[in-house]
């Protein structure tokens, strides 16, 4: 079951549409009544390919490789502490 809700609404009510999602409606928010977002049951949301599996793969294991353990945030955008 498909329902559109403005956004001020949704603010408003927001765990009754959780537990709606949750019992299988999709609910379509909407600011001056144009769709913005989409709020569905995560079970709902698609699998990933076979390339996207692929290459999640390749990307774990290249880690291992490469010994690369679990880096910060800054690591990860090379940021240096005097250009963040």
């Amino acid at each position: 079951m498909k329902q559109q809700i403005s956004l001020r609404e949704a603010n408003q009510h927001f765990s009754r549409y959780i537990e709606a999602v949750e019992r299988g409606a999709e609910i379509i928010i909407t600011r001056r009544g144009r769709p913005i977002a989409k709020i569905v049951k995560l079970s709902r949301l698609r699998e990933p390919t076979a390339a996207q599996i692929r290459a999640w793969n390749l990307i774990k294991s290249s880690a291992k490789n490469l010994n690369i353990g679990k880096m910060t945030r800054d690591e990860l955008h090379e940021r240096t502490p005097d250009h963040a």
